[in-house]
């Protein structure tokens, strides 16, 4: 079964991990890391986004919902609606912070920036 958009329901972690993301412009902005599960609702809380840093060294993670990313083939990767302006000025954390307090913090502020309807109302 698909979606409204054409997609398919059901997709492999292992398929979305390493996945390349770009904004509403067409720029990279960096590739999947990871996502975050909320085992407790069975939703997926956010996608982990990665940029800069070196080596690992100093990276920090975007934690975006994961309703914000829309697969487009043709780019063979995510689009996220948001500008470059505002994914700069975005929280950032690091992994440490991602799963901290249950990644609840993480995940209400990525929620609160990018005014996106909360899974879990």
């Amino acid at each position: 079964m698909t979606t409204a958009t054409g997609h398919t329901q059901a997709i492999r972690a292992s398929r979305v991990i390493g996945t390349n993301v770009y904004n509403t412009e067409g720029q990279h902005i960096g590739s999947i890391e990871d996502v975050m599960l909320d085992k407790t609702s069975n939703n997926i809380m956010f996608a982990v986004i990665g940029f800069g840093g070196f080596l690992g060294i100093g990276e920090r993670y975007h934690a975006i919902p994961w309703s914000a990313l829309d697969y487009e083939k043709n780019q063979e990767g995510y689009v996220v609606p948001f500008t470059r302006e505002q994914l700069e000025a975005a929280p950032t954390h690091d992994i440490d912070e991602l799963t901290g307090s249950d990644g609840k913090a993480a995940r209400d502020a990525s929620y609160d920036y990018y005014k996106v309807q909360p899974y879990w109302y």
